[in-house]
């Protein structure tokens, strides 16, 4: 099934979306990026999710990342779905939310990008869109994907996790261990030597002893 992989540049699209007519990689700009798509509008997992995407807007937008949904309805339907979920989280019922919504009614990008789930089925026995988690970078490539079946809803506290370790280690010389959450100490890359990590790494890197004797668990403070 057609779709996108990682290090993959995202297609340069035009859409239809609440908030008029964009070409992808315009929206993105030098921005970060967050595509995520949605079975159906006025289905109650995807409106308890966009209101939490909504909450979490001021975070993502700390961070540089420009927030994009896609649900396979109008751009009409899209806008008075916006009103129930603004409702949702105790706001105004308005048609504006902090994102635009893609209108993809005949499922067109949703195939392109490998987003269907051919489990979940509508009334017509048209499959629903998958919960797709789409992080690119600056550059416009694919950075992360995460594929939720139509019936998971997605933890935003998670991809903003991801975000933050997506960014740190872009351009650090690290990466981020288990459970990793900003401020936690990080993980000296296997390929930097040891007297270039000390360089690195002013506030020193600490080795963990192992019973193989390989000196390759080396932490470090989480750099600025």
């Amino acid at each position: 099934m057609p779709g996108l992989l990682l290090g993959d540049e995202a297609p340069n699209f035009e859409a239809d979306t609440t908030q008029g007519r964009i070409r992808f990689h315009d929206f993105l700009g030098d921005s970060w990026g967050i595509l995520f798509s949605h079975p159906r509008d006025f289905t109650p997992v995807c409106t308890t999710e966009l209101g939490q995407a909504a909450k979490l807007a001021p975070e993502f937008s700390k961070r540089n990342v420009k927030m994009i949904a896609l649900s396979i309805d109008s751009v009409e339907d899209h806008l008075s779905w916006s009103k129930d979920i603004n409702a949702y989280n105790g706001d105004q019922p308005e048609e504006k939310l902090p994102f635009p919504i893609i209108a993809d009614a005949k499922r067109e990008l949703a195939v392109k990008l490998g987003m269907l789930d051919p489990d979940e089925r509508d009334k017509d026995g048209m499959p629903l869109t998958a919960r797709v988690v789409f992080v690119f970078g600056p550059d416009k490539k694919l950075k992360l994907s995460i594929l939720y079946p139509a019936t998971t809803g997605r933890n935003f506290d998670e991809i903003l996790r991801v975000v933050d370790s997506l960014q740190l280690t872009a351009y650090k010389k690290v990466a981020t261990p288990v459970n990793w959450k900003p401020g936690d100490s990080v993980m000296v890359i296997p390929t930097l030597p040891d007297n270039e990590a000390k360089k690195l790494f002013p506030k020193g890197v600490f080795t963990k002893d192992l019973p193989s004797g390989k000196k390759y668990l080396r932490y470090t403070p989480q750099p600025e």
